[in-house]
């Protein structure tokens, strides 16, 4: 089932005080960006987060998931209440990841 663009406005909304956040749609799904870096998707109408320490560390394990049939795990988020939490954690995530690689010509 692809997710909606009410749900994915939903969780735009919720993180935005992690920066600047954005999104592009990919196969009915999206791919969530902060400050340029990918950091999570949306599939199905549910918010996954990709795992790091950091990540590990601020939700003291959490529930790990594939987005997809095939993908490796993410964080699963199933509350999306707490814009501060969650802004936190897209935050955490986001300096924990490397800066995306330079397309070359």
């Amino acid at each position: 089932m692809a997710s909606s663009a009410e749900f994915m406005e939903y969780v735009c909304g919720q993180i935005s005080g992690a920066g600047e956040i954005t999104y592009k749609k990919m196969f009915g799904e999206y791919s969530v960006y902060c400050n340029g870096k990918i950091i999570a998707l949306v599939c199905d109408n549910q918010f996954f987060v990709k795992i790091t320490p950091q990540g590990e560390s601020f939700l003291h394990g959490g529930i790990k998931e594939p987005p997809y049939p095939g993908a490796k795990p993410y964080f699963l988020i199933d509350n999306l209440d707490d814009c501060s939490r969650l802004a936190r954690l897209v935050r955490l995530t986001h300096d924990a990841l490397p800066a995306p690689k330079k397309k070359t010509k």
